[in-house]
């Protein structure tokens, strides 16, 4: 039996359900990237606002590349199960608030035309940071990357996130239709100046009046998100189908903390996201530095070492003394450079850190945190790094966290088979076999301007203390390096 509207009634008593008529609910708010963060917190926190009373909110999701989650969700009516895991406790809910949804590149003229429509009036977006197209180093646009290149040739007929989003707001211009918002959910700092900046950027170059148009009208408020959600596996998909009886073909799985901060900036009025806990803040640069530093910094940090220790998941890495030792004093360096939010204290919130990692409910891969770090380390770890240099002070739990990670790339580049997921991968691996000896590892490596840009490299007192963490755990029996190192 299948998880489906119909199907409803037959779920045990304790699992949560719409309980709001769902053919009445108007498909507001487009979402680009309907994946299991997404699902995670926006679309539940909608199916909250949609229970309250209140239909005109509902989501029309999108997947830009692949048709893949709307062929998984389509024949169950776009329904899926939550399922929020405690160390000794679980809650499983039904989420309705996606009520459509179009998939890959076959519906990008659907998807256009309902973006374009007057009955759409907020695009949001997950899409990690490689979606944006932006240079990490310079933030400008990369115009001659292919998909960026292929939709600035026909322009009319777009298949990014950018393309789509220029191109609907200027049906919408030229139909004197109210602008959209455009709400950036990813794990970037300032996600709604970057969405901004990168969609002016494409819209400089196909119409210049129209940039204008979208820098006056157009909102992009920046957010925060908070809620550690691993990748759905086949095993989560039979623990859900125990959970609630039926066949959910892709369900999330996720932990109990959940938290969400907005900028309370929105051209056609907004959801009251606050009905299932959502903040509307002006301090949301302080909550995202807190979140990307404290959480994502100590995370890629965490995953690099568990990658290089043979930890697959979170809570397994942190019942090694080598990690939590590393993971201790680095949240104190990031700590002493961070500007948290009013009323907010930082050490318990590290604390919290340390008990949602240990949840061994959770089966977060520490492969899939380790992905894309040449675009998490900028802001993650070097952006508390360079705040620490200002103030001269030496960093040598940061330069740890970059020092593992030049290992992990480094026995990337030396095991048969293995896959650097990451955009600036053949660079990265390159750079990594052109040396097996310490200091020309780190050099070589510290030499991509595009991540580190020149003031890192530069910096003596900053290359010696990251040449002698890298030879630190290159001496460290526990840390598989690949292949034998020099120091």
């Amino acid at each position: 039996m299948r998880l489906s509207e119909k199907n409803l009634s037959k779920l045990p008593a304790t699992v949560a359900r719409p309980t709001y008529d769902r053919s009445k609910v108007v498909g507001s708010i487009v979402h680009l990237g309907t994946g299991a963060f997404h699902r995670a917190h926006q679309a539940m926190f909608t199916d909250a606002v949609l229970a309250s009373g209140d239909p005109a909110w509902g989501i029309v999701g999108a997947g830009i590349i692949s048709a893949e989650m709307k062929d998984a969700l389509g024949p169950q009516d776009f329904l899926y199960a939550l399922a929020e895991m405690g160390a000794d406790s679980e809650k499983v809910k039904v989420i309705g608030s996606i009520v459509g949804m179009f998939g890959g590149t076959e519906d990008a003229a659907k998807l256009l035309a309902k973006m374009s429509d007057v009955s759409t009036r907020i695009v949001s977006m997950t899409v990690t940071e490689k979606g944006y197209y932006l240079d990490v180093a310079s933030g400008k646009l990369q115009l001659q990357a292919p998909a960026i290149a292929a939709d600035l040739a026909t322009p009319a007929t777009p298949k990014t996130i950018l393309g789509l989003i220029v191109q609907a707001l200027k049906a919408r211009r030229a139909a004197k239709i109210k602008p959209f918002t455009v709400m950036s959910c990813d794990n970037l700092p300032n996600n709604g100046k970057l969405a901004k900046a990168a969609v002016l950027a494409f819209a400089r170059e196909v119409d210049a009046e129209l940039a204008v148009w979208i820098e006056a009208n157009v909102r992009f408020p920046c957010t925060m998100v908070d809620r550690i959600t691993p990748a759905t596996t086949d095993a989560d998909r039979a623990h859900v189908t125990a959970a609630i009886g039926m066949d959910d073909a892709w369900p999330v799985v996720t932990e109990q903390f959940v938290q969400w901060v907005i900028e309370d900036e929105f051209t056609m009025g907004r959801p009251d996201w606050t009905i299932a806990g959502a903040v509307f803040s002006d301090e949301i640069e302080r909550w995202e530095n807190m979140k990307l530093r404290c959480l994502n910094g100590s995370h890629s940090t965490l995953s690099y070492l568990g990658q290089l220790t043979g930890r697959e998941t979170v809570a397994d890495a942190m019942k090694l003394p080598l990690i939590t030792e590393i993971l201790d004093p680095l949240w104190l360096e990031i700590r002493a450079v961070l500007k948290a939010p009013k009323g907010v204290d930082s050490a318990a919130y590290v604390e919290s850190l340390k008990q949602r990692y240990r949840n061994p409910a959770l089966k977060h891969r520490t492969a899939q945190i380790a992905s894309d770090g040449s675009q998490k380390l900028p802001q993650r770890l070097l952006a508390p790094l360079r705040d620490r240099q200002a103030k001269g002070l030496a960093s040598p739990m940061i330069a740890t966290a970059i020092a593992a990670w030049m290992h992990f790339v480094v026995k990337t580049a030396h095991t048969p088979d293995a896959v650097l997921n990451d955009p600036l991968a053949a660079e990265i691996l390159a750079q990594a076999k052109l040396s097996n000896e310490a200091a020309s590892i780190v050099g070589n490596l510290l030499a991509i301007k595009k991540i580190f840009d020149v003031d890192l490299p530069a910096n003596a007192g900053f290359r010696a203390e990251l040449l002698g963490k890298f030879i630190e755990l290159a001496k460290n029996p526990a840390i598989a390096s690949a292949p034998q190192i020099k120091v």
